[in-house]
């Protein structure tokens, strides 16, 4: 109990000062790596997923030099962090964007590719959709990666975030070439500047 209010305190601080310093014309995008501490996602072949969308989660944020664009890190660091807590966090700071990342797999081990879920909330669905489809779009452009399917999803973030809002699968801990792809330095950082471009 005393963790879990520590907890909301620290947010609640976080969420005035970045309220208090938020810049008026720049487009808010918040980043959640998936998982984190005790949930630590798909685990396969001695790697984690929220290990995974963690790195990757940083790489955007290091990457990002764009003035029109401000990213914020929903999970800075390996903690424990419910989906109550994580949609509490995209409403009070109302952002333009939230692009959730996260890792599959599959009892198929040909299952591969990179999709994405977005809320089936007509306020966002259309532009929720269409960010879906450029995201998933530039990163497999590399040609490392397959496209899958944007659908719907009744996920709990999905459903109760106030905002803009995409589900990425990054792809397959299962698949060979994609864990081996999604795991290296060389694939994350492709993977951080393809979603950067993504939201240009």
């Amino acid at each position: 109990m005393k963790t879990k209010i520590k907890f909301l305190a620290i947010v609640c601080l976080a969420v005035f000062v970045f309220m208090a310093f938020k810049p008026l014309d720049k487009k808010v995008i918040l980043i959640d790596a998936g998982h984190g501490g005790y949930d630590s996602g798909v685990n396969k072949y001695g790697f984690e997923e929220k290990n995974i969308t963690e790195a990757i989660a940083r790489k955007i944020k290091e990457q990002s030099n764009s003035e029109n664009v401000e990213i914020v890190l929903i999970r800075d660091g390996d903690i424990s962090m419910n989906l109550t807590d994580r949609v509490t966090i995209i409403n009070k700071l109302k952002p333009d964007l939230v692009l959730s990342l996260h890792v599959n797999s599959n009892s198929n081990m040909k299952a591969n590719g990179v999709g994405a879920y977005i809320s089936s909330n007509k306020a966002f669905h259309d532009q929720s959709k269409e960010i879906a489809e450029i995201a998933v779009n530039k990163i497999v452009s590399s040609g490392k990666l397959t496209k899958r399917y944007i659908s719907e999803a009744p996920f709990h973030i999905l459903k109760y975030a106030n905002c803009n809002m995409v589900h990425l699968e990054l792809g397959f801990l299962s698949n060979e070439n994609d864990r081996n792809y999604i795991t290296s330095e060389e694939g994350q950082n492709e993977i951080a500047n393809k979603i950067l471009e993504s939201l240009n």
